[in-house]
């Protein structure tokens, strides 16, 4: 893990340096959800990331561990990103930000299935995608 200069001790404070900017957060959720992604995957995320950000971001998430690159089956230009396990366990975080933001967005409809199912029961439905999660990155 690359060595910052803390802030302070608060936890949240600490969190935020790793995975705390927007375009961080969102490749976290690329990953979360599509379970592995290229450079060029992440690119065409609606959001538009720039891409001199998406290397800095990709760089800082891999430097602290959040996620791991590996050569790609299919072609030899490209690297696949996957959540290590320090990454997978951001799940429970993003499922709260994605309730948290139903309740005062509107959010696409396959997100609000997904939803549907966390309410059913959230513990089994975090298990599942954990599992789900573990058994794509290995």
């Amino acid at each position: 893990m690359i060595k910052n200069k803390k802030r302070s001790d608060c936890p949240v404070s600490n969190s935020l340096e790793v995975w705390g900017d927007k375009w961080s957060l969102l490749i976290v959720r690329d990953l979360i959800f599509s379970k592995q992604c290229t450079y060029g995957d992440f690119l065409k995320s609606e959001e538009k990331i720039a891409t001199n950000i998406l290397a800095s971001r990709l760089q800082t998430l891999e430097e602290n561990g959040i996620i791991t690159k590996s050569d790609h089956p299919d072609s030899k230009a490209k690297v696949l990103y996957k959540l290590t396990q320090k990454g997978i366990d951001l799940l429970p975080l993003m499922i709260e930000i994605n309730l948290w933001a139903e309740k005062y967005f509107n959010i696409p409809t396959e997100r609000k299935a997904m939803l549907k199912e966390v309410k059913k029961d959230k513990e089994k439905f975090i298990k599942t995608a954990i599992k789900e999660l573990k058994k794509s990155s290995s």
